[in-house]
């Protein structure tokens, strides 16, 4: 696509009037800046490492309500156990999905006639997110509510058409209150581009375990920016987990802006073939007393590729800051490259701060040690790298959770352990 196309699916959007004229000149106003800005290039220092030729060489219509026709799925291909599921099929909520507790509340944009859609920063695909969104589901949890089971929401993709889908999530987390929020991504069509949005707020002494699951068909592109605010003695866990699809970026913006606020950032690619994925953190402490982590690996197979760029921010009156950063990637090919660079920039005194990135092979020495213990080179080589993911999967407090994730490595590891 080029910016001639952008500017036909817009001028579609805007004719199908399925959302409130007010929102009008505000889409008008963000999508001139998308077009002043264009698609990121190499050119682009946070984009240098990632081809975005995906997007260039193929064509995407924007969804439409009438792709969201659920009567030909069986969404129990899809389902994780003991979870409340939210579905949303093309980027437009299936109303009556799930039970759902009464103490979560889910709403459409069909229910704000004056809703507009938001973007906290002026990249490219966040004001093309705020432009072409005309679905945005609002994921609300009351104050001093305890949600047991996970709240999976389910992002399902399917028709013939290579859609452009660009839903707006919102997440409230209100005071004193906890749920576990799972964000799925599959698919059963052959290509199409997903551009999310989400925005979640953790407000004082709640918490919020955040898992994404990225496992799109493999002619598929997932860019994703996901913007967090934390208040007073709140706790915000992420992991995610990213084992397909042929590009897959996620931007993840934390603002710790309570005192005692704690957030803990983690995750596992795993590719092969040409796969790309590329994870970009900022956090920022912007409030003293805080604590933040990020822990990510990756497995890379074929001619995969893959970039980690953390970045933590201490602000110059965040003291008493804890804050860690590592990355570790496991390369099985010759041909997978790995981009790493964790960041620090400080500007308080009273802080403890590290940083740390390895990537390498499989430790021939361990190999040889298992072989001569009997266990033949196939089962070695999946048992250390095994060993090498567990840790992260192991952190999932849900059990069945924990053993969906386990189950899609086994199956990703089976296909490249030949």
């Amino acid at each position: 696509m080029n910016l001639n196309d952008y500017q036909t699916e817009f001028n579609k959007l805007i004719a199908q009037q399925s959302f409130s004229s007010d929102s009008h000149p505000q889409r008008n106003n963000t999508f001139s800046k998308f077009l002043d800005s264009g698609i990121p290039t190499k050119k682009w220092e946070a984009w240098r490492h990632t081809d975005l030729s995906f997007l260039n060489k193929n064509n995407f219509r924007v969804s439409r309500p009438d792709d969201s026709q659920i009567d030909s799925i069986d969404i129990s291909n899809y389902k994780i156990a003991n979870t409340y599921t939210i579905i949303i099929i093309n980027g437009y909520f299936i109303e009556g999905s799930s039970v759902l507790p009464k103490e979560l509340k889910v709403s459409t944009y069909t229910d704000k006639n004056n809703w507009n859609p938001k973007n906290k920063k002026e990249n490219p695909f966040e004001l093309l997110n705020a432009s072409l969104s005309d679905s945005n589901i609002a994921i609300v949890i009351e104050p001093n509510a305890s949600i047991e089971k996970p709240i999976h929401i389910l992002f399902l993709c399917t028709g013939k058409d290579n859609l452009m889908i660009n839903p707006q999530i919102t997440m409230d987390i209100s005071r004193s209150s906890s749920a576990t929020i799972i964000e799925q991504y599959v698919s059963d069509t052959s290509s199409f581009f997903q551009n999310t949005s989400v925005f979640a707020s953790i407000e004082k002494n709640a918490s919020l375990n955040h898992i994404r699951i990225h496992s799109n068909s493999d002619e598929t592109a997932n860019i994703s920016g996901l913007h967090v605010t934390q208040s007073d003695d709140s706790n915000y866990n992420y992991f995610q987990l990213v084992d397909g699809g042929a590009l897959q970026r996620s931007d993840i913006y934390t603002d710790l802006e309570g005192k005692n606020a704690t957030c803990s950032l983690s995750g596992l690619t795993l590719l092969d073939k040409k796969q790309h994925s590329a994870t970009y953190i900022t956090s920022d402490h912007i409030m003293p007393q805080c604590e933040s982590s990020q822990n990510f690996k990756s497995v890379l197979n074929g001619h995969s590729s893959g970039v980690f760029n953390g970045r933590t921010i201490v602000r110059e009156d965040s003291q008493k800051t804890n804050s860690k950063q590592s990355n570790k990637n496991l390369l099985l090919s010759d041909q997978a490259i790995m981009n790493s660079n964790p960041q620090l920039e400080i500007y308080a005194d009273d802080v403890k701060c590290a940083h740390g990135s390895t990537t390498g092979a499989l430790d021939n020495e361990a190999l040889f040690y298992m072989q001569s213990r009997g266990i033949n080179r196939k089962d070695s080589i999946s048992l250390l790298i095994r060993g090498f993911v567990s840790e992260l999967i192991n952190d999932i407090k849900s059990e069945d959770l924990k053993n969906h994730l386990f189950t899609r490595f086994d199956r990703w590891l089976l296909n490249n352990n030949q």
